[in-house]
C-alpha cells in the first residue's frame, strides 16, 4: 500500500479537545498543512478520528517527489501548502467529498488537489 497524504482544511475554533490533540500529534497545527504518513494501524486510527477536519488519500510517488521538491524541508514529512487554485469543490469545506464537498477520504484524487495547492 502506498503512503497516505493528510491535509488539514478547517480551523479549530470551538472543536473537540480530542480532535485538537490528535491533529497536534499528526503535526497538523495550521490550515493547509500537510503530512505524508505510512498506512499503519495507529496512523489510520488517528486519521479516522479527525476525518471531519481533514482530507486524505493515497499519494502517488511522482506527486510526492514533486511535493518534496517544491515545498519540502530536509528529513521532514511536513509541508505547508497554499489554498487550492480554482478553490474547493462545489459544496465547500463543510461537506464530505462523497457528497460534493472537500472533507474526508478522496482516494487517489488527492494527487490532483496537492498539485493545485503546491
Amino acid at each position: 500500500m502506498s503512503k497516505i497524504c493528510v491535509i488539514r482544511i478547517s480551523g479549530m475554533v470551538r472543536k473537540r479537545r480530542g480532535a485538537i490533540d490528535t491533529l497536534d500529534m499528526l503535526k497538523l497545527r495550521r490550515k493547509y498543512s500537510c503530512v505524508v504518513l505510512e498506512p499503519t494501524k495507529s496512523n489510520l486510527g488517528m486519521v479516522k478520528r479527525v476525518k471531519d477536519f481533514v482530507t486524505f488519500g493515497e499519494i502517488s510517488d511522482d506527486v510526492y517527489k514533486l511535493l518534496v521538491e517544491k515545498r519540502g524541508k530536509e528529513g521532514k514529512k511536513f509541508f505547508r501548502l497554499h489554498p487550492p487554485i480554482k478553490g474547493w469543490e462545489r459544496k465547500g469545506t463543510k461537506a464530505g467529498y462523497n457528497v460534493g464537498g472537500a472533507l474526508g477520504y478522496r482516494g487517489d484524487k488527492i494527487n490532483e488537489l496537492v498539485k493545485r495547492m503546491i
